[in-house]
């Protein structure tokens, strides 16, 4: 008889840490997107593993210690591109590169025997406790309300910065709130994914859905929705074909967005030609009524 993966319980927390997971990545990632700013949240993944290090060295939860470091170095790219004249690309790349840095340095000098990293680098959603998905659950809800009040000003702020500051005198600390709510985001899912894949969670179902629609809120929503496919269809395949739960869900996320794309292609090919079809025909038609 077959046996159905809704029998265990650490596959439900699972489905569920995937609900929670594709709320936050699917709202954050949309504003990310929106605004470019996939590098500086790149950069805020990678430097979140100095907080992982310290973490172990320190003896806690070392995703306490990366959502610390990550809202730091998420705030310091801000501090430093935007108050002290770094490039935003270079103060990434320092943060990126010493946050990486002081992970290794703490994990090599951590008494005992050396941790084992895999689940930070590449996701353990199999394996998610009842506080992960309690954090996860807190954070979706926060990103809801937080998007649901505020939701005209984040929209200025995404597409016009400018014109968001005639219309709010505080576009700065809405900038840095959000950018600790998307490294909040970040850290919460390395759980899932990974430090290594995290970020293609935020990536991937917006421009999945940014292939068909580029209304903000409609992207938001349908991400969420892509998102949850893109990890259900993840934690199934993995569950079969015994492998790696957070590649085979990034995995399934790219191969949902390549056969979007070819899709999209056909379609707007054949849409492409009957256009010009009509305007040669009309051309045809004015040709004829004139002569």
């Amino acid at each position: 008889m077959e046996i159905s993966i809704f029998n265990y319980d650490f596959l439900i927390r699972s489905i569920l840490a995937a609900l929670f997971g594709s709320i936050t990545a699917g709202i954050a990632g949309t504003y990310i997107v929106s605004r470019r700013l996939v590098f500086l949240s790149g950069g805020v993944t990678h430097a979140s593993f100095g907080g992982i290090g310290m973490g172990y060295f320190l003896g806690v939860n070392p995703i306490v210690g990366a959502a610390l470091f990550g809202m730091v170095s998420a705030m310091g790219i801000e501090y430093l591109s935007h108050k002290q004249n770094v490039k935003e690309d270079s103060a990434i790349g320092f943060l990126w590169a010493f946050g990486m840095a002081v992970g290794v340095i703490f994990i090599y000098i951590t008494p005992g025997y050396t941790p084992n990293l895999m689940s930070y680098l590449f996701g353990s959603l199999l394996t998610i406790g009842g506080g992960d998905l309690a954090a996860l659950m807190v954070l979706s809800l926060v990103m809801i309300l937080f998007f649901a009040l505020f939701y005209r000003t984040i929209l200025y702020i995404s597409y016009d910065e400018a014109y968001a500051r005639t219309f709010s005198r505080h576009v700065t600390l809405f900038k840095y709130l959000l950018i600790v709510l998307v490294s909040l985001v970040i850290v919460l899912n390395i759980r899932i994914a990974g430090v290594v894949l995290v970020l293609s969670m935020l990536t991937i179902p917006p421009n999945f859905v940014m292939l068909f629609t580029k209304n903000f809120k409609k992207v938001m929503i349908w991400s969420v929705v892509a998102g949850f496919v893109g990890m259900t269809g993840g934690i199934a395949a993995s569950w079969y074909l015994d492998i790696p739960t957070g590649a085979t869900i990034i995995f399934v996320m790219v191969a949902g967005w390549v056969m979007a794309r070819i899709i999209k292609g056909k379609t707007g090919s054949s849409r492409s030609r009957r256009d010009i079809k009509n305007k040669l025909y009309r051309k045809e038609v004015i040709y004829k009524d004139v002569k």
